[in-house]
């Protein structure tokens, strides 16, 4: 395996406050990665700076081993990068096609030359293709989950970061995310870098890294996860 994103010291400021500390980290091709720690200390600070809404300060964030520090997020998005945020963020008045259809704008030639979506979707997330012309406001919030994932993935990407894409999530709904994430790594070889607090889903991962106070403060296999990391990262 190959690193598909390799982040070296990186440091990211709101304003004044320093969130981010030496953050260094990896992702390879075909392997998820979770990042795990406490509300606050710079989880999503991180993919936001990693998609490019957040500049950071100091260090070097290197995507299919291109420094990628000065490129915007679409350009980002445009190398392979995609983001799900926290929230979701689909639009509420567009329909389940059309909030499917803007994942596409990342491919070559944008929605111009990308007019069909992939069914291969629909294997991953069947009720979509029964939604299709429902606005996107008026799913549930599994729902509503389900189809920011598959828009991101419409794009193609070699790399995907998900920010907490379990919360607040029925369980059924959660097995169905696992399971998806699971299937699109071994049939297309993505990486994937997570922020997730559910346990089951933590290991589902190959690694982790664990987060404190804006640094990385413990990493390894998620197979060798033991309960005094659980206790300290994991509970509320």
């Amino acid at each position: 395996m190959k690193n598909l994103l390799e982040i070296k010291s990186l440091n990211t400021y709101y304003g004044e406050s320093h969130i981010l500390r030496d953050v260094d980290l990896n992702v390879q091709t075909g392997e998820m990665v979770c990042l795990i720690g406490r509300n606050g200390v710079g989880k999503t600070t991180l993919l936001k700076s990693l998609i490019g809404l957040l500049r950071q300060k100091k260090g070097d964030i290197y995507l299919i081993g291109e420094n990628i520090n000065r490129k915007a997020p679409h350009q980002r998005a445009r190398k392979g990068m995609a983001y799900v945020p926290q929230g979701r963020e689909i639009i509420p008045y567009l329909s389940v096609e059309e909030n499917l259809m803007l994942g596409m704008e990342s491919l070559p030639g944008g929605l111009s030359k990308n007019k069909k979506i992939d069914p291969f979707i629909y294997d991953l997330f069947p009720i979509l293709k029964d939604f299709l012309q429902r606005k996107g406001g008026d799913l549930s919030g599994g729902q509503q989950q389900q189809l920011a994932i598959a828009r991101a993935l419409l794009g193609k990407p070699k790399l995907l970061l998900l920010d907490e894409p379990t919360e607040g999530i029925q369980p059924n709904i959660v097995l169905d995310i696992e399971n998806a994430i699971n299937q699109i790594i071994k049939d297309t070889g993505i990486g994937v870098l997570l922020v997730e607090q559910h346990l089951h889903f933590v290991r589902q991962a190959n690694r982790y890294y664990a987060m404190q106070r804006g640094g990385i403060v413990a990493s390894g296999n998620t197979s060798e996860l033991s309960q005094a990391v659980i206790d300290k990262f994991l509970s509320v």
